[in-house]
C-alpha cells in the first residue's frame, strides 16, 4: 500500500482555496441524530463552537449526539488569523446559558462534556466566573459527568484561573495553538509565553489532581524542530494531554494553509509526544480540541496515576 505524503503548498497560488487531500475528505453522515442535535440546540438557544468555528467535524459529531458548547456569546474580543469566531463588540453575559448548558448536555446524555468560550477581554475576569456557573450547573444536573473546560488566557489573571479551579472541571485545557515563531502571525493578541504560563498556574494551584491539556494546528508553516521544542515546553510546564491536527483555512481571509501534513507524520508527532511522557496524544489530521475528547477518561486515568 502506497504512503501518503505530506503535500506543501508553498507555490499555491493567493485568493485560491487548495484542494483537500484524500485524507481529508468527509463523507456527510446519513443519521437523523444530527438533525436532533441541532433542533436541540436551536431550541435551547445555544452557541457551539462546531459552529461558529466552522470545524470540519461538526456532522460527524453532531450526528453522534455530541457537542463542544461555546458559552459567552458568539463574538469575540481578539482577532485571530485562523480563527472564524467574529469579531465584534460582545453583548452581556447570559446569566440563563449555564442552566441551559447543564440541561442540553444532561439531554443528550453526554458522557464527557465539552465547555469553550469566546475570549471576553471586555470584563474583568475575562467570563471566569461565567466558566464556573457553567461547570457548577452541569455538575448539578449530571454528577458523574467529565467536565473539560477550554478556556482563553485571561489575560494571565490569578483571580480568574482561581475562579473557574474552585470550580473543579476535570480537565483544564489551554491551546498553544501554534509554534513560537508562528505567534505573533497566528495570534496576535496572544502570547506563547504566557499561554504556557495558563498551563503551568493551573497546575501550581489547584488543590485537586486536574488534567491539564493543550493543543497545536498543524500546517501553518511550521517547521518539525519547533513542533517538537514547544511539545518539549508544554512537558516542561507539565501538561498531561496534546493534540495535534491540521489547520484549515475557514474563508479566504484567513491565513492560508502552508502544507497539508500526511496522517504518517501525524502518526509520527503522536508517538514522539507519548514518548515525551504525555498521558494522552491525539494526534491526526482530522483531530480538535474536543473532537473524540471522550477517549481520555480521567476516571480511568486518576485510578491508574490518584498521584499525577
Amino acid at each position: 500500500m502506497q504512503r501518503s505524503s505530506s503535500i506543501s503548498l508553498s507555490e499555491q497560488p493567493a485568493g485560491v482555496r487548495p484542494r483537500l487531500p484524500e485524507w481529508l475528505r468527509r463523507a456527510l453522515p446519513t443519521s437523523n441524530t444530527f438533525a436532533k442535535t441541532r433542533g436541540l440546540l436551536s431550541e435551547l438557544n445555544l452557541n457551539t463552537v462546531c459552529e461558529s468555528a466552522k470545524c470540519p467535524n461538526h456532522w460527524e459529531c453532531w450526528a453522534k449526539g455530541t457537542a463542544s458548547f461555546m458559552i459567552g456569546g458568539d463574538r469575540c474580543t481578539r482577532a485571530c488569523g485562523f480563527c472564524a469566531i467574529s469579531t465584534l463588540r460582545p453583548k452581556a453575559l447570559d446569566d440563563s446559558e449555564p442552566g441551559r448548558v447543564a440541561e442540553a448536555a444532561s439531554r443528550m446524555q453526554l458522557r464527557h462534556v465539552v465547555v469553550t468560550a469566546v475570549a471576553r477581554d471586555d470584563v474583568q475576569d475575562g467570563g471566569a466566573a461565567h466558566f464556573a456557573r457553567t461547570i457548577q450547573a452541569i455538575r448539578e444536573r449530571s454528577p458523574s459527568m467529565i467536565i473539560e473546560v477550554l478556556t482563553p488566557d485571561f489575560l494571565l489573571k490569578t483571580a480568574a484561573i482561581d475562579c473557574v479551579l474552585e470550580a473543579k472541571p476535570h480537565i483544564f485545557n489551554h491551546n498553544m495553538e501554534t509554534v513560537r515563531r508562528l505567534t505573533p502571525a497566528v495570534r496576535s493578541r496572544a502570547k506563547y509565553d504566557r499561554s504556557l504560563a495558563v498551563l503551568e498556574m493551573v497546575r501550581r494551584r489547584a488543590s485537586y489532581r486536574v488534567y491539564t491539556k493543550s493543543g497545536l494546528m498543524l500546517g501553518l508553516g511550521e517547521q518539525e524542530n519547533e513542533l517538537l521544542d514547544t511539545m518539549h515546553d508544554l512537558r516542561s510546564v507539565d501538561c498531561d494531554i496534546l493534540t495535534l491536527g491540521q489547520y484549515l483555512q475557514p474563508t479566504l481571509k484567513h491565513l492560508p494553509v502552508q502544507e497539508f501534513v500526511s496522517p504518517e507524520r501525524f502518526d509520527r508527532y503522536g508517538e514522539q509526544g507519548r514518548a515525551m511522557g504525555f498521558c494522552h496524544v491525539a494526534s491526526g489530521p482530522m483531530v480538535r480540541s474536543s473532537y473524540h475528547a471522550d477517549a481520555f477518561n480521567a476516571n480511568e486515568a486518576e485510578q491508574k496515576n490518584p498521584a499525577g
